[in-house]
């Protein structure tokens, strides 16, 4: 992997608390896994940054390696991946995701 992508990578994860590598945006989502995360985030009141890998080709192979997870989106919580969307949606159901933030210090809704 290119050192700068990875830097980038690091910065992004490192400097917000939340961070959603997705295809698209959290306002218009272009893929069904990505508007599910979203919804799932949305839902428990977490603001996160929102970074769209199909305008950047080095950020979307990128961020497979750096993680060394397969498929996007990609959930980051305080520089730590989480998962992809299965693992999210699993985690929120149970309950598990809204603890998570909670541990990490990051505010959800009441």
């Amino acid at each position: 992997m290119d050192d700068t992508v990875h830097e980038r990578i690091r910065q992004d994860i490192t400097s917000n608390p939340v961070v959603l590598f997705m295809k698209g945006s959290p306002v218009f989502p272009q893929c069904g896994f990505s508007a599910a995360v979203v919804q799932i985030l949305s839902h428990v009141g977490v603001k996160f940054k929102g970074i769209d890998v199909l305008g950047d080709p080095g950020i979307r192979q990128g961020i497979k390696e750096f993680s060394n997870w397969p498929t996007i989106p990609q959930l980051y919580v305080k520089g730590e991946f989480v998962g992809g969307c299965d693992i999210i949606r699993e985690m929120f159901e149970t309950g598990e995701l809204q603890q998570l933030f909670e541990q990490k210090g990051v505010p959800v809704r009441a």
